[in-house]
């Protein structure tokens, strides 16, 4: 059911123009995306919401925009040149290839959904007097299940920490895990593969020089530290936020735009003093966190996911995860990065890159706590929440379903249609009136084709919050209809008021205000 409405949400997206396969006429290009006119626009409300919730919200918080080529020994330095590797597996019958992790990690999860149908069944059954804590730690079924689920966790845990691909191999072997395509258990050892994409800079082949295309925004920043700390006198703690593409060659691309080769972040590394960065790695779990449920998605759809093994920088790493139709998906990263960053590009390029502490009266490097999101597993995590068929009925009774997104208002592509009821009359002219005078303020849309339904449906489609209806009353009294798109209840107003009504409605600030 779930994996249906994924399959709705992509078709959705390519004929309501959000997404569209890049390069399509030539048959396109694997895990490559182009964002369409109303994805553009809900793109950058995500990109807009992130940007100011962390730099116009925090006064020790600015932002830059680092180049997307930079020199090749800051990726030595950071260890992307020798450990930004995936554990790949291949089958040999399918020639498919997948990560070893994401196969285990499937694994889990099937033997969490065994858990939770028990649950599910259990709470029909006993009705209010369910006590689902009881039920977890009494059911035989149920601590069967969880027995083999911690013990295939451990396993697991244990041998990604040990970088141990023979042992990955052996628990895919073990758990008789069957590739998806082939359906057979025919498998190669594991073995890593650097995921960064490389090219040459220079005039000639003799001369030129091997760079990479950036894996991640966050070395951009940590470069630039310097350069913003004192040119903005900043002190600790103090973050740099940004927001810019990276690429990754990404062998197991899949599931939409949820794991592209080609992607956008939304990143900020916040500076602190050492022996601090613990507390602040919880202080922005917290923050973060808030910043997502504040969209009103339904808190029970959020969970942190405690990382197995810790990348070679972290002391502390979490994932905030979203609950997608394929199930519960890492949305952001949290990690307590000490001062591995910085130490580095300091012993690499020879510059002292530390802080001077003036209570202190000492040099030091900071440490770092990071919050790294994805703009495109965002806006699909977004897509997917609002993404509704609802059952109605039309003004003769007749039942229909409309397809709607129930988008945050501020988020929505379009804020405003404008719809004349009838193409004669004058009222064209005057939809065109009320369009001129607001679409300063917001993004607004002309519409008359067909009739007034149709129209409303599409504006459902793309999520589009407010419609309003021009008709011969219009005329003598300056009053329209208003639609709202979630209740899709209709009110007249004067169109004097239609500013203030949808400026309350789409503006971040009544996010902001939910914000810890």
């Amino acid at each position: 059911m779930a994996e249906d409405v994924f399959k709705k949400l992509v078709a959705h997206c390519k004929e309501y123009g959000f997404v569209f396969q890049s390069s399509e006429i030539y048959d396109g290009l694997g895990a490559v995306y182009d964002y369409g006119q109303n994805g553009v626009e809900l793109k950058n409300n995500i990109k807009k919401y992130w940007w100011d919730s962390m730099v116009m919200l925090n006064e020790n918080i600015v932002g830059i925009d680092s180049a997307i080529f930079m020199h090749p020994t800051i990726w030595k330095a950071s260890g992307h040149v020798d450990a930004f590797n995936d554990p790949l597996i291949d089958n040999k019958d399918s020639k498919k290839r997948y990560r070893a992790d994401v196969l285990i990690e499937e694994q889990l999860a099937k033997i969490e959904e065994k858990i939770n149908k028990e649950v599910e069944k259990a709470a029909k059954r006993f009705g209010d007097a369910f006590d689902e804590a009881q039920f977890r730690s009494t059911n035989a079924r149920v601590l069967e299940h969880q027995e083999k689920w911690d013990a295939l966790h451990n396993r697991f845990a244990k041998a990604l920490n040990d970088g141990n691909l023979e042992e990955l191999r052996q628990i895919i072997v073990d758990e008789e895990i069957v590739c998806p395509i082939s359906g057979t258990r025919n498998w190669t050892e594991v073995r890593q593969f650097n995921l960064m994409f490389s090219t040459e800079m220079g005039s000639t082949s003799d001369g030129a020089l091997k760079i990479y295309l950036r894996p991640e925004t966050a070395q951009g920043i940590f470069v630039n530290y310097l350069n913003v700390q004192k040119t903005g006198r900043m002190k600790l703690p103090f973050g740099i936020a940004q927001i810019g593409k990276a690429f990754r060659n990404e062998i197991v691309a899949r599931q939409f735009i949820f794991r592209m080769r080609e992607f956008e972040q939304m990143e900020m590394q916040f500076f602190v003093k050492p022996g601090t960065e613990l507390d602040w790695f919880e202080k922005w779990k917290t923050t973060r966190m808030s910043w997502h449920q504040s969209l009103g998605f339904g808190a029970e759809n959020y969970r942190f996911h405690v990382h197995e093994k810790l990348a070679h920088y972290a002391n502390a790493a979490v994932d905030v995860e979203y609950k997608f139709p394929f199930g519960f998906k890492e949305v952001e990263g949290i990690h307590s990065r000490t001062d591995f960053d910085l130490s580095q590009h300091q012993q690499y390029s020879g510059k002292k890159i530390q802080y001077f502490d003036t209570e202190k009266n000492e040099s030091y490097v900071p440490f770092v706590v990071e919050t790294s999101i994805g703009v495109d597993r965002m806006f699909l995590q977004v897509l997917s929440a609002s993404y509704k068929e609802e059952e109605v009925s039309d003004a003769s009774g007749q039942k229909d379903t409309r397809v709607v997104l129930s988008l945050p208002p501020q988020l929505a592509p379009v804020k405003m249609a404008v719809m004349p009821l009838v193409k004669k009359d004058g009222l064209p002219e005057k939809a065109r009136e009320i369009i001129d005078d607001l679409k300063f303020d917001f993004n607004c849309m002309y519409d008359e084709k067909d009739s007034i339904g149709k129209r409303y449906r599409r504006m459902d489609a793309i999520g589009t919050p407010f419609c309003v209806t021009v008709d011969h009353q219009t005329l003598e009294d300056n009053t329209v209809t208003i639609r709202y798109r979630d209740t899709m209840e209709q009110d007249r107003v004067e169109i004097s008021k239609l500013r203030a009504i949808i400026a309350e409605a789409v503006s971040m600030k009544s996010l902001f205000a939910k914000l810890k």
